[in-house]
């Protein structure tokens, strides 16, 4: 890792200009899963890059109109076939959870790295982005203090409902070596039940 840049084989970098700097002395110990798709429910578009580099072409299709002057980005993407693309270094502050709290504290960019699962609420991630995601958790957590991994819309509740009821939390926890208290509570007693160890899972929004 350079200056909060990770160097993981195949891994892709776009640097986006929707970042600052985090508050001094900030401990980055919170993980947020996303996920994400422009226009909504379409794939391999490239419009969720060109969103985070403030770049998208609000003219290909209507509901991009719903973006038009947003300004946000996360730390990485997943896309459905497994790219891992990197915007933001983690030592910085990326534009991902807006309004947000996590155990009494608000803002949650400012100490956590965000990670964006090109996909919907209801159609089940692949196995090569699970697969991504498990050497991406492992590696940060390598690298970072991460006591607690929690959904977008565990941490903004009403306003988020991302990564939604297709996101495989057992097998995402078993896999990374998650404790049940790192877990957002909802899913404590599905992991605590989940199978033994079997390596991945088969199996818009910001």
């Amino acid at each position: 890792m350079t200056d909060g840049w990770l160097t993981l084989p195949g891994m892709a970098r776009a640097p986006s200009p929707n970042h600052n700097a985090r508050p001094p002395g900030t401990v980055i110990d919170l993980l947020v899963i996303h996920n994400i798709s422009l226009p909504p429910g379409e794939f391999g578009t490239g419009l969720i890059t060109d969103l985070f580099l403030n770049q998208i072409d609000i003219s290909v299709h209507p509901w991009l109109e719903n973006v038009r002057g947003l300004e946000v980005s996360s730390h990485f993407l997943i896309e459905r076939h497994g790219q891992l693309t990197q915007f933001v270094s983690c030592h910085d502050r990326a534009w991902h959870a807006g309004v947000s709290v996590f155990d009494g504290r608000q803002a949650c960019n400012d100490f956590s790295i965000g990670i964006e699962l090109e996909g919907t609420d209801d159609l089940p991630f692949t196995a090569a982005q699970y697969d991504k995601l498990l050497s991406l958790t492992l590696e940060l957590r390598s690298l970072y203090p991460l006591n607690h991994v929690r959904g977008h819309s565990d941490i903004a509740p009403g306003r988020k409902t991302d990564p939604g009821r297709c996101f495989d939390w057992a097998g995402y926890a078993r896999d990374a070596g998650w404790s049940e208290q790192a877990l957002p509570e909802h899913t404590q007693d599905v992991t605590a039940n989940s199978a033994p160890p079997s390596n991945i899972p088969t199996n818009p929004t910001t």
